[in-house]
């Protein structure tokens, strides 16, 4: 639609307006606020940060300045934004709790691993690291491209020379539309070693990359306990999580007692909250082998779990923490980053390091150029002084003599502007005779450098002779045998499974599930339910009897299954929680099933489609480990599932919406884990109606219209799975289902 104005109102066509602004304010939160850039690991916040103490030089040997002078240079030059954020980044980049290696040295209350906040910028104090200043190593050697700032007035780097890939040494974490990063810290020794092997080996592969880094190195440390294969896979598609544990050890005490000391917890969480999450679980009578928890750390992490007595496993205790608290997490990570040319795409690991390695070379050819073109312009005013010794007497001449001596001097001497400039700024004290020595000198040094830089340029085995000499020295100085780069987090195989008996993991009690048709769960003590209330709008759709050591199993109409842990569900005699806080169901699904299952049992269940399909699956192959479900029954395109039925007969009874009855046995059908399964009943039109198990001898009951009906000779409708069957009976319910 082409604008048309009319005085002061322009019509455009909305969904057009509503395009551009939307898809400018996603490249926008993409490009500089929310993805690093792979080659120096940095968000735009990060990086004004950094320049802006760079020029206020607050390097490592000055002193500290308070932070507020340095939030608002960056606020007032670089970053329009508001104080807070530009505070926050700050205080993050100085957390060696948060941050593998700190690129801001702090000085001063910059907050602590239990949570708490950092003091007002007022208070506090920083400078940069000497990692901070190998991010700008080079800066002021035409390394890199520089653009004007938000204002037109100054001028800022669009990325950083950086010797160090800061991306994965430091990870990064961020939101933006429609995309996300998660990056987690990596040791900087380990990443060098997989540079180098880069470096020499274009075709290495990632499996020989993972070799030399085998995981995440955290600064809270910790245990990763993640399976190789899966880790592999994680950095092969750079998709993935790894499984992060608290350290734990135990000790001994008299009597044969024992604590269990946590020393190192899980990157990122708190320790105030995770503390008050097991004393919450301990009030609750969820920890039933846990008798105290009592935090005696100081500068270091230490906390002391004392168990119900001397008996109890730590492994088993261990387990059951792990299980319900964050001393075991999932760090996730997600490879997008914008490239070398501020396109986002996710990487794998070798594609990350390649990009940081290309980075180098690039930054390499332009500080050789740039030095250069600094000796060519220094020769030449070296030719010219030059010149001077070899004609003294006739400058000094010219100079006493002429009205313009500079031209007069570039006609005799053939020389240029530069040149002549030179010779007229020269003092008189130069004219020395040692001096014209260190002039040549200094040329011929000069002259050797320019040929060395040009064999550089021009020989690519050089150039990886250079970055791989920057990388071995940055090893020297950050590598293992260094505090700052010895590996923090430890590295296991997958742990084994440990049983945790249930019974000791959770008190048992009797409770009611109540699941309404808004989809709102809750429990309630006991088995005597009774004038329960709804939401408006809101009615009773499921109560079962339960015990808080059960399973509730939800099917939904996706034909997933999901778990929930009857403990986890809220007590309340209010109207509960949404169910979609503790499942990860779909807008567009809906529940269709609810039944109790108690672990241990060999429970098995007939599960039917729409399309009167179906095979029978055992309660343990549906049982869900994650929000996510379990997807057990396949579905085609316009079916649902429908019905999950217990196997409590030896015969299914099977109704088709043409009034067909089937009985057939329960031996006919497969046992499957998970498919679509086989035909049940065959329709010439329609589809099922309904469908139960029942013990053939017992015969088929039913109630119509008040009236008890029993069919005990069951012959006529005896079949095979996937016949047609015969009308039901006489006085069968006109609902065409087995009850009214």
């Amino acid at each position: 639609m082409t604008s048309i104005k009319t005085d002061s109102v322009i019509h455009v066509d909305f969904e057009q307006a509503l395009s551009e602004r939307y898809l400018a304010y996603a490249l926008s939160t993409i490009m500089s606020r929310s993805l690093p850039d792979v080659r120096d690991g940095l968000k735009p916040v990060h990086r004004r940060l950094i320049y802006a103490m760079q020029q206020l030089r607050l390097n490592p040997q000055s002193g500290f300045k308070k932070c507020a002078r340095v939030v608002g240079d960056v606020m007032g030059k670089f970053h329009p934004h508001g104080d807070s954020a530009i505070y926050g980044a700050l205080v993050r980049l100085a957390q060696d709790f948060s941050v593998r290696y700190p690129l801001i040295d702090g000085q001063g209350n910059f907050g602590n691993i239990d949570g708490d906040s950092a003091a007002a910028m007022r208070y506090t104090e920083a400078r940069l690291t000497p990692l901070a200043m190998e991010l700008m190593d080079g800066l002021d050697e035409n390394s890199v491209d520089f653009r004007s700032t938000y204002d037109g007035e100054q001028e800022e780097p669009l990325v950083f020379p950086s010797t160090f890939p800061n991306l994965l040494a430091n990870g990064s974490t961020g939101i933006a539309v429609g995309m996300a990063t998660s990056i987690p810290p990596h040791n900087l020794d380990e990443l060098c070693h997989g540079l180098l092997l880069l470096l020499n080996n274009g075709a290495t592969t990632v499996a020989e990359l993972v070799d030399v880094i085998p995981g995440p190195d955290f600064p809270t440390g910790g245990i990763l306990v993640e399976d190789p294969v899966t880790i592999l896979k994680a950095y092969e598609t750079g998709r993935g999580s790894f499984r992060l544990r608290a350290r734990y050890e135990a000790e001994d005490l008299k009597a044969g007692q024992f604590r269990i000391i946590i020393t190192e917890i899980p990157y990122m969480v708190e320790k105030s909250k995770l503390i008050e999450r097991i004393a919450n679980l301990l009030t609750d009578k969820k920890l039933p082998l846990l008798d105290d928890i009592q935090d005696e750390s100081t500068d270091e992490v230490r906390i002391a779990l004392v168990p119900k007595n001397r008996n109890v496993d730590p492994l088993v205790l261990m387990e059951s923490l792990f299980r319900t608290t964050d001393l075991e997490v999932r760090i996730p990570l997600n490879l997008n980053v914008l490239d070398a040319n501020t396109v986002p795409r996710v990487m794998n690991i070798k594609e990350v390091l390649q990009e940081f390695l290309n980075h180098r070379r690039v930054v390499l050819e332009r500080r050789t150029q740039h030095r250069l073109t600094q000796i060519a312009n220094r020769l030449e005013i070296l030719k010219g002084l030059l010149i001077v010794y070899l004609n003294l007497d006739e400058i000094i001449q010219i100079i006493r003599e002429e009205d313009d001596p500079k031209a007069v001097m570039m006609a005799r001497f053939e020389l240029n502007e530069t040149q002549a400039e030179a010779i007229l700024n020269m003092r008189l004290r130069a004219l020395r005779k040692i001096q014209e020595i260190e002039i040549r000198k200094e040329f011929d040094e000069l002259a050797a450098e320019q040929g060395q830089l040009e064999a550089l340029l021009a020989d690519p085995k050089k150039k990886k002779n250079v970055i791989a000499k920057d990388l071995k020295d940055l090893q020297k100085r950050f590598g293992k045998d260094t505090i700052i780069g010895k590996r923090r987090t430890d590295l296991s195989k997958a742990p084994d499974i440990i049983v945790v008996p249930f019974e000791d993991e959770i008190e048992k009690e009797d409770v009611t599930v109540v699941l309404s048709d808004k989809n709102w769960i809750r429990t309630i003590k006991g088995h005597n339910a009774s004038e329960l209330k709804y939401k408006d709008g809101d009615t009773e759709r499921y109560v079962l009897n339960a015990s808080t050591t059960d399973k509730l199993l939800l099917l939904a109409t996706n034909g997933r299954f999901f778990t929930l842990g009857i403990d986890k569900i809220s007590r309340t005699r209010g109207h509960g929680d949404p169910i979609r806080l503790f499942i990860e169901l779909e807008n567009t699904d809906e529940i269709i099933a609810a039944f109790i299952i108690t672990p241990g049992t060999e429970q098995r269940y007939l599960l039917a489609s729409s399309g009167a399909r179906g095979f029978i699956v055992k309660a343990d192959d549906i049982l869900a480990q994650t929000k996510g479900g379990k997807q057990v029954l396949t579905l085609d395109e316009k079916e649902k599932p429908f019905a999950c039925v217990p196997i409590v007969g030896d015969h299914v009874a099977i109704l088709g919406e043409n009034r067909k009855l089937l009985f057939f046995p329960v031996a006919d059908l497969p046992e499957m884990a998970r498919g679509k399964g086989v035909t049940l009943q065959k329709y010439k039109d329609g589809s099922i109606s309904d469908i139960k198990i029942i013990k053939i001898e017992d015969g088929l009951k039913w109630t119509r219209a008040g009236k008890d009906y029993h069919q005990k000779d069951l012959r006529l409708w005896l079949g095979k799975r996937a016949a047609s069957g015969r009308l039901a009976p006489i006085g069968f319910p006109r609902t065409n289902k087995f009850s009214e």
